[in-house]
């Protein structure tokens, strides 16, 4: 019998720093997130970043957390349910971090019966810090609990005909006839270590600005590369001119180079050149979270502000938009096949 676990980042339990804490330590301590040696990464994580951070991400937190809980576990659950309702194979949803594991995800469709999974991780670029890291700890979790079950991962999806169509349909509902000088592309950012350790040439990634767009192997696991073209097809597909869009990249962390330019650098300039009017939107992502309501939605905006710009508009992610549901039903009923 065949079923789908989708799998998303995840979240704390709560808005506080006794459930926050080791949520991070969690995510933080991931070799597949800050890959440096073992005793490197504690000391990193659990002596100088676990000191001040949860506090300080309990108040990012408490900022976009609902009645209902974290907004990203409570926009995750409704796109499963409405998914499952469109297919006749069971849909789980299970969470990289926190309590909602992928083990208790693979374990609901056992249950159920399921013995040959679609493996779906939502993020439509692949990355080393998010999606290597689920289909790792999968592998793991099925020779060790799961050996029956056949694991079927499903490729980065950022170029995928179907998603760049919902993607873009969604942008231009929430658009409108908003007249905005500037659009900005803002991806979630990464070392660029982690670009060079997945170029399966090792030699191709440069990171130069001609290496993402001269056709190479390396292309199918960079990160990078899979940003501009979405970024390509969706302003093609728009009718968006050059000089109206930009990509940039948020959330870094301190002490490593990071994927260039920087969010929050770029919309603060922008007052200056005379960009008073900007829309934001973070493909990255296909559920609200933390970052694209707190650090975009909210802060990004009041320091564009403060810089002197007078309209900002969040383009909201698809979350669960019946479209972009449809997608990912159709996908499902390819695999059912």
């Amino acid at each position: 019998m065949k079923g789908v676990l989708l799998v998303n980042l995840g979240s704390p339990e709560s808005p506080t720093p006794k459930d926050v804490k080791p949520y991070l330590d969690e995510f933080l301590m991931d070799k597949y997130v800050i890959d440096v040696p073992y005793l490197l990464r504690a000391l990193l994580v659990r002596g100088i970043i676990l000191r001040k951070r949860p506090e300080n991400s309990a108040e990012a937190y408490a900022k976009v957390w609902t009645d209902e809980g974290s907004p990203l576990i409570v926009l995750s659950k409704r796109f499963q349910k409405k998914v499952e309702k469109l297919v006749d194979v069971p849909v789980a949803l299970a969470m990289r971090y926190g309590t909602m594991t992928i083990q208790k995800g693979l374990q609901e469709l056992k249950d159920k019966g399921v013995t040959d999974v679609m493996l779906l991780a939502l993020y439509p670029q692949y990355a080393m810090a998010s999606t290597t890291t689920i289909w790792a700890l999968t592998d793991e979790l099925q020779k060790k609990h799961f050996p029956e079950m056949k694991i079927t991962k499903v490729p980065a999806f950022y170029n995928k005909p179907d998603y760049i169509e919902a993607l873009s349909n969604s942008m231009k509902k929430h658009l409108g006839n908003y007249d905005y000088d500037k659009l900005v592309f803002s991806y979630h950012g990464i070392p660029e270590r982690h670009i060079r350790k997945t170029d399966v040439t090792k030699s191709h990634c440069k990171i130069d600005g001609s290496c993402c767009v001269t056709p190479s192997p390396a292309h199918e696991f960079c990160y990078r590369h899979h940003c501009y073209e979405t970024t390509r097809q969706v302003v093609e597909k728009l009718g968006i001119p050059k000089d109206k869009y930009q990509v940039t990249f948020q959330s870094r962390l301190a002490g490593d180079k990071w994927l260039e330019p920087y969010t929050d650098i770029v919309i603060n300039d922008y007052p200056k050149q005379g960009i008073k009017k900007i829309a934001v939107v973070t493909p990255a992502f296909v559920t609200d979270c933390l970052e694209t309501l707190e650090e975009i939605a909210m802060r990004a905006k009041e320091e564009f502000i403060e810089h002197g710009g007078e309209e900002f508009l969040t383009i909201p992610c698809m979350n669960d938009e019946d479209e972009w549901c449809g997608v990912v039903a159709n996908w499902i009923k390819d695999f059912e096949r």
